[in-house]
């Protein structure tokens, strides 16, 4: 953030020097054909063109008057901005050349689309100067850009594009970085956030459009090439268009999410198509467009009372008075970070609730902990259990001790799985067949266990599949022959797995309708801790005794 901060000072800091060069542009003016005499200062040209015309695959010039009112700089430098190969020289003498002109015998071998040439001193006096061009445009001769043109000294011509990319680079960079941990963010997280993904992508497409913006300073572009740089800034802003409002309405709530998206997709394209061929033009638009989707949804979200909507809607009111402004390249990019600093506000804010909930998580993990304890040492289990104990002990010392290990056998599960998350299925089976025995000494009831089609790899919360047994065993009554039976059958599809506890016995008459107790809700937290919302929970009366259904959707 500090860093971000210093780069959009220093950013101001340059946009608002000017050059020590004082000097005015008349109208340039265009002649097809090929007449060396056409380059000396005095010819007269008022029969020249305004307008360049169809030069086809010939050869043409162009003049342009240029007034230098003030010049106390040595190695003056002149930076154009021109299509095709071409000749320049300045006042009638010949100072560079940019790619070749075509020849009768050779075809012409494009120049770059920027060029820099220094003026001799003799030449940079002040006074009014020519600037004659000498051009062949055979590739995209029907794109007729005007010739810009920037006189400065020759050093700071060379040196400030390098300055200033050197600290968009920074600030690429930064976005670089903030990309791959936002990435790897996601990637590593159990709760897989949309948002973050989408922040993340953010961050990338904004890096890609900072290199795209300025490689033109470091890599030489062929006048050819030059419409594939601005192509894919033009996609590259596109894309972040849509995505900074999607981002704002997952994290805001919006409500009409989709009609919205849908809307700002079509007047996208819109623009697209009716600007094509304007680059810049096509870029502004998408950016005042994805600033107006984005400020809609936040005076919604100001409505709705969501946290984080005021200062959002300040940064964007703040980047929309810095792209006003500051020179628009500067002023889109600084105002697209402050909107990037807005996302990532709303993501700390996000990043909060997330960990609010992971330490209630513990807390919950704690109190399921001491819960799962409880339940086996609760003094009316331990009352009832040691009386019966005693009674099997003098009765049949050899089933009392059958009962004893059977007892110890139980609370040596329950010890060891009372502060795990998530324990295997087999583990959880020999929890309930052991309380089976205990219980069957204790009630002199004969309890039969059944499993069909478990998943030996499967895991799930500890006490889950005991807890619905324990409830069987209190509210049935045995059939004939004092018979309680208990089944777990497993299914898995490609949705969702799901397990099934049946108890097969009459139903104790309940007085009043049960809701589910302390067992029940111990479930549902289980569920909800390790499972999120992706579960269901259904335990009801059927036709000879009981149907418990836990349904885990699957990621």
């Amino acid at each position: 953030m500090q860093r971000l901060l210093i780069v959009f000072t220093v950013l101001l800091f340059l946009s608002s020097c000017k050059s020590p060069v004082v000097y005015e542009k008349q109208p340039t003016v265009y002649q097809t054909g090929d007449n060396k005499r056409w380059a000396e200062k005095n010819f007269n040209t008022t029969s020249w063109l305004t307008e360049r015309g169809n030069t086809a695959q010939g050869i043409f010039w162009s003049r342009s008057p240029v007034k230098l009112i003030k010049n106390p700089v040595s190695q003056l430098g002149l930076h154009l901005e021109s299509f095709g190969a071409f000749e320049v020289y300045w006042d009638g003498i010949f100072i560079g050349r940019n790619g070749q002109i075509t020849q009768k015998d050779k075809p012409e071998i494009a120049g770059y689309s920027t060029g820099y040439f220094q003026i001799p001193d003799s030449l940079a006096h002040p006074g009014l100067h020519i600037l004659a061009l000498r051009t062949s445009q055979s590739y995209f001769n029907g794109v007729k850009r005007p010739i810009g043109i920037e006189l400065n000294q020759f050093a700071d011509l060379l040196k400030n594009p390098l300055i200033i990319t050197s600290f968009m680079n920074l600030m690429a960079g930064a976005f670089l970085i903030a990309s791959v941990y936002y990435f790897f963010l996601y990637l590593n997280s159990r709760r897989k956030e949309h948002s973050i993904l989408i922040f993340a992508i953010i961050c990338s497409l904004f890096f890609s459009l900072l290199i795209t913006e300025y490689i033109k300073f470091y890599i030489a572009i062929p006048y050819t090439r030059f419409f594939v740089r601005l192509e894919i800034i033009g996609w590259l802003t596109f894309a972040i268009a849509m995505l900074v409002p999607l981002y704002f309405c997952i994290q805001f709530h919006f409500s009409k999410k989709k009609i919205l998206l849908i809307t700002l997709f079509i007047i996208l394209i819109t623009i697209y198509i009716v600007n094509y061929d304007h680059f810049d033009l096509t870029a502004l638009w998408y950016s005042r467009v994805m600033w107006f989707a984005a400020v809609v949804i936040v005076l919604n979200a100001i409505i709705q009372k969501e946290k984080g909507g005021l200062i959002v809607l300040t940064g964007l009111l703040a980047s929309a008075i810095v792209n006003d402004f500051l020179f628009y390249d500067f002023g889109l990019f600084i105002s697209f970070t402050l909107i990037i600093l807005c996302m990532l506000y709303l993501h700390a804010l996000r990043a909060r609730v997330i960990e609010d909930e992971f330490q209630s998580s513990l807390l919950l993990s704690s109190r399921l902990q001491l819960e799962l304890i409880k339940k086996n040492i609760q003094p009316h289990f331990i009352r009832n259990t040691l009386t019966s104990l005693i009674d099997w002990v003098e009765e049949s010392p050899k089933q009392g001790a059958e009962f004893i290990q059977a007892l110890a056998g139980e609370f040596d599960i329950m010890n060891s799985i009372s502060e795990a998350v998530l324990i295997p299925i087999r583990q959880e089976i020999e929890l309930c067949k052991t309380h089976l025995t205990v219980m069957q000494f204790r009630k002199e009831i004969h309890y039969e266990w059944q499993e069909s089609g478990i998943d030996e790899t499967e895991y799930i919360p500890p006490a889950l599949i005991h807890t619905i047994l324990e409830n069987g065993i209190t509210h049935s009554i045995p059939i004939a022959e004092g018979l309680i039976t208990f089944k777990l059958t497993y299914l898995c599809t490609a949705t969702y797995k799901q397990y099934t506890f049946e108890t097969n016995a009459l139903n104790r008459q309940a007085s009043e309708k049960r809701e589910g107790g302390n067992g029940f809700r111990y479930i549902q937290a289980r569920l909800t801790e390790s499972y999120s919302d992706r579960w269901k929970f259904i335990s009801e009366a059927i036709p000879g005794g009981w149907l418990t259904t836990i349904q885990i959707d699957n990621k």
